[in-house]
């Protein structure tokens, strides 16, 4: 697996932008850049399971590996949702399973420093580069609203 690392600096507190990045509304306006009608299935507790979903039945099932409030939300995704069927143990499914996907807020200048870090297969590499900084753009743009 691979790595990419994403930051954006955000003239908002790091509440205001934990907020803008887990609140259902703005979660959906975020991450419809990946998939319009994106939502987030979760009751955001750490260890918890979170469905992210499509809106139609497909997407990831991951869980809450690491949570503190206002500065880290990490994921360990654990596999595919298709048509509302968990798959975790198919061939395809253990090339990516295991993969991390964490949110770092920090305080810096008196700004909020977002980084994420994803761990990703080859397969969807340049999709995510391309994508990702589109999606915190739009985080960027609600949270200093």
């Amino acid at each position: 697996m691979e790595k990419l690392h994403f930051n954006i600096s955000i003239a908002a507190p790091r509440e205001k932008v934990w907020d803008v990045l887990w609140t259902d509304e703005t979660y959906r306006a975020w991450t419809s850049v990946f998939s319009e009608g994106s939502r987030a299935e979760t009751d955001w507790q750490k260890g918890s399971k979170v469905f992210f979903t499509d809106g139609s039945g497909s997407g990831m099932v991951s869980r809450i590996d690491d949570l503190v409030l206002h500065e880290l939300m990490s994921f360990q995704h654990l596999g595919e949702l298709k048509d509302g069927v968990e798959d975790t143990t198919s061939e395809r499914v253990q090339q990516w399973a295991g993969g991390r996907e964490i949110y770092i807020l920090k305080t810096v200048d008196g700004q909020t420093e977002l980084t994420v870090e994803l761990d990703l297969v080859e397969e969807f590499k340049e999709m995510f580069a391309g994508l990702f900084p589109k999606a915190l753009d739009i985080v960027k743009e609600l949270s200093e609203k």
